[in-house]
C-alpha cells in the first residue's frame, strides 16, 4: 500500500505492507484524513508515537471497513465508519481497534467523516467528563476557530450552556459565532478578563491549549469550582501561579492528552460520546467545521495551513 512517510520534516509517498489486524481490529480502507497538528509536531520530531502505535502519520480517519480481526462482529464488514486511529490514518489502509469505530451515516460524506473523531472526543472529554459542564454554565474556549474549539462550542450549545470564546482575528471570532458562541472576544485587540469582567461573565469550565501566560487569566474569569483543562500550552510551558486563587475560588485544573491514553479509555470516551451526542452528529446539527479539503499529495501544504494558524476549522485530505 502507499502511505505518507516523514524523514527530516518531509512529507513524501512511500510504500510498505498492508497492516495485520488483530483479533480485536479490522482494517479500514481510507477515504478521508484528519489534519491535527500533532501530526506536525510528530513530523517536527517533537511528538513521537506512543510505543506499541504506528509509526506512520494520522490519528482519525473516515473510509470503509474491508477485513475482520477473529473477534469482531461481521456486522461491521462493508460499512462506512469514522474513528480514532492509533497512527497509520496517512495511508491507504490502517488497522483500528473495532471498539472505537463510529458508523459514518452514507449522507455524510468521507470528508465530513474525518474532521469528526479527534476533535469532538477531545471536545467532549474536556468539557463533559472533565469539565463538567452543566446546562446553565458557561465555558470559556480558548482558540475557539481550530477544530477542536467548534466541536466544543457546538456541543456546549447543545447542552445548554453559554459559551465565550478566543481567537485570533476578527474572522475567526465571526466563524466562532456562526458555529453558536454567544460571546466572541479577539485576543489581539480586546483582553479577555476585561471583557467577562464587563460583561459580568465567569466560567465553570475553561478549555485551554495556550496555558502560560493564561492561566492566571483564568483564574481571574473563573467561577467557583470552576474546572480548567489545559490541552496543550502554545504559550509556554512556564508559568507564576496565584495559588491564592486557586484556593480561594476552589479550582481545579486539568492536564489532558487523547493520543497516548489507554485503549480501554478510548473506548469509554467513545461509548460516553456516541450515548450523548452521536445522534447529533447522524442528523446533522453540527457544522462540521471543514475549512479546506485537500488531496492527499498537498499533505505538505496542510500541514503548513495548521503551523502558519491559517485555519478555521478542520483540514482533510482526500486518499486517492
Amino acid at each position: 500500500m502507499r502511505y505518507i512517510s516523514h524523514h527530516e520534516q518531509q512529507l513524501a509517498f512511500s510504500k510498505t505492507d498492508k497492516p495485520k489486524v488483530n483479533n480485536n481490529e479490522v482494517l479500514v480502507k481510507v477515504a478521508a484524513i484528519g489534519v491535527n497538528r500533532a501530526d506536525c509536531m510528530q513530523r517536527q520530531g517533537k511528538y513521537p508515537a506512543p510505543e506499541g502505535d504506528s509509526p506512520i502519520l494520522g490519528l482519525e480517519c473516515a473510509g470503509t471497513v474491508c477485513e475482520l480481526g477473529s473477534e469482531v462482529d461481521p456486522k461491521w464488514l462493508g460499512k462506512r465508519i469514522f474513528t480514532l486511529c492509533a497512527g497509520g490514518a496517512y495511508s491507504e489502509y490502517v488497522a483500528v481497534d473495532s471498539q472505537q469505530l463510529m458508523i459514518l451515516p452514507d449522507h455524510i460524506s468521507m470528508a465530513q467523516g474525518a474532521a469528526i473523531s479527534e476533535v469532538y472526543l477531545t471536545a467532549f472529554g474536556a468539557l463533559f467528563e472533565l469539565g463538567k459542564l452543566q446546562s446553565g454554565q458557561t465555558a470559556l474556549i480558548h482558540a475557539g476557530a481550530s477544530g477542536v474549539g467548534g466541536a466544543a462550542i457546538q456541543m456546549a450549545k447543545s447542552a445548554g450552556a453559554q459559551v465565550v470564546i478566543t481567537a485570533g482575528s476578527d474572522e475567526k471570532c465571526e466563524h466562532a459565532k456562526r458555529l453558536g458562541a454567544d460571546h466572541v472576544i479577539n485576543y489581539k485587540t480586546t483582553d479577555f478578563v476585561e471583557y467577562m469582567k464587563s460583561n459580568e461573565l465567569t466560567a465553570n469550565a475553561i478549555v485551554d491549549p495556550v496555558s502560560g501566560s493564561y492561566l492566571n487569566k483564568n483564574a481571574i474569569v473563573a467561577a467557583v469550582d470552576c474546572q480548567i483543562i489545559m490541552l496543550a500550552f502554545l504559550d509556554g510551558r512556564f508559568a507564576e501561579v496565584d495559588f491564592a486563587r486557586l484556593l480561594q475560588k476552589r479550582i481545579s485544573f486539568h492536564a489532558s492528552t487523547l493520543r497516548n491514553r489507554s485503549i480501554e479509555f478510548k473506548r469509554a470516551l467513545r461509548d460516553a460520546f456516541v450515548a450523548r451526542f452521536y445522534d447529533d452528529i447522524a442528523n446533522q446539527n453540527y457544522d462540521f467545521n471543514i475549512y479546506k479539503t485537500m488531496s492527499w499529495q498537498q499533505a505538505s501544504e496542510a500541514h503548513a495551513i495548521l503551523e502558519g494558524n491559517e485555519n478555521s476549522g478542520k483540514v482533510v485530505l482526500l486518499v486517492e
